[in-house]
């Protein structure tokens, strides 16, 4: 009994172990299964972690490659643009002067086309004829007369073409017209010396009769000098016309030019003196003194000339002097008679023909530096501060002997 109340015992002991047992297994077996879980989780997070980092570094690397493409063609770009910039800068620093200069070019071509539709016309069918004969060059003279060139010039350029043409043997009328242009460009070559006044202390005395712009040349002038780098006064001396101080006045502030003057009705001969004196007191380059509209029979002006080119002559002797006479281009042979006038009573040096756009009477200029060996200095062809210029023979014969139709300023 007793044993088998142990064996009982040790039978329960038993089974309560094997119970145990298995309860500790599947708890061990659970706790596994619940780690391997977790560790599987945990490997799939590291791979999906892994995978993350590797597109995230290749997303980088396309990036990176994407930027330097960019960058590589910006830098392209830039360098392209560069380049561009860099030749259109060039091109606008090379072509600056020339724009300006064709500019004016333009404006002359334009203002001589009423006399050189005078000119073309005739030259036209005369150019396409034959032969060259006596009949040939008396339609050339009377062509040439026409355009206001006068008797005497024209005698002489046809003097000279008839020597031209038998020196060169030249059969065809077609061939005469460079020639013709040629021995233009002779009569009205500007000597070397023309504008050594602006490379020194000078006086520039403007005269003219009433009208012919006289004021308005003196600003202009003014303003070519001061845009040169000179120092420039003006000295308004016509006291006797209403307005014309204010007027010169006006210019001065358009050239950027200090002005000396007085009231109207002052001695024009004190306000010279007045400019001199300013003049060597602030070292200036030029001095332009503009004078009162006058004409050789109007005996008060003349005399108040000759006074202050006196003033000028005792208070400044070392200065080189100019005397300028205006002359409107409309005016034709007028202009002429004028200029022949003003050479009589005063040392005119230099001419200056005004109003030359919109005149068929351009050819004068021809004649007034033929007939009296003046050389043409300056021509206008417009109101602006600009539209005066330095004379360049090879621009005006070419503007006048143009055809018509075929404007080289386009």
């Amino acid at each position: 009994m007793f044993f088998w109340k142990k064996k009982k015992k040790q039978d329960e002991e038993l089974e309560e172990q094997e119970l145990t047992g298995e309860s500790e297994g599947e708890e061990l077996s659970e706790n596994e299964a619940e780690d391997g879980d977790t560790f599987s989780e945990e490997e799939v997070s590291a791979e999906e972690a892994v995978s993350e980092v590797a597109a995230d570094e290749a997303e980088a690397s396309e990036a990176a490659e994407a930027f330097n493409e960019e960058t590589s063609d910006e830098a392209e770009d830039g360098e392209s643009a560069d380049d561009e910039e860099a030749e259109e800068s060039e091109g606008a620093e090379e072509e600056a002067e020339p724009v300006k200069k064709k500019g004016f070019f333009a404006r002359l071509f334009a203002g001589m086309s009423k006399t050189r539709s005078n000119l073309a016309d005739g030259l036209r069918s005369l150019f396409r004829g034959s032969k060259i004969d006596e009949d040939f060059y008396e339609e050339l003279e009377e062509i040439l007369i026409m355009a206001d060139l006068g008797v005497a010039t024209t005698q002489d350029i046809l003097e000279g073409l008839r020597e031209k043409v038998k020196e060169q043997h030249i059969k065809e009328p077609a061939e005469c017209r460079d020639l013709l242009m040629a021995t233009i460009r002779e009569q009205m070559a500007v000597p070397e010396d023309a504008y050594d006044f602006e490379n020194q202390p000078s006086v520039i005395l403007m005269v003219g009769v009433n009208g012919v712009g006289k004021t308005t040349t003196a600003g202009k002038i003014a303003g070519s000098l001061k845009a040169d780098g000179k120092r420039v006064i003006l000295a308004a001396a016509d006291t006797f016309r209403a307005a014309a101080t204010e007027q010169l006045i006006e210019w001065s502030h358009r050239a950027g030019c200090e002005i000396i003057a007085a009231k109207e009705g002052a001695d024009p001969a004190a306000v010279v003196f007045d400019a001199v004196t300013a003049s060597k007191a602030r070292k200036a380059d030029v001095l332009i003194v503009d004078t009162a509209g006058r004409l050789h029979n109007k005996k008060n002006l003349m005399d108040e000339l000759g006074k202050i080119n006196r003033v000028i002559d005792r208070e400044y002797p070392a200065a080189h002097r100019e005397t300028f006479v205006v002359l409107d281009g409309t005016t034709g042979q007028n202009a002429l008679v004028q200029a022949r006038e003003f050479n009589e009573i005063a040392d005119i040096t230099g001419i200056v023909i005004t109003k030359l756009d919109g005149t068929a009477k351009g050819g004068i200029a021809i004649a007034i530096q033929k007939e009296l060996g003046i050389p043409v200095k300056y021509i206008g062809v417009g109101e602006k501060i600009d539209d005066m210029q330095k004379f360049n023979p090879d621009e005006f014969v070419e503007a006048l002997f143009e055809p018509v139709g075929e404007n080289p300023a386009e």
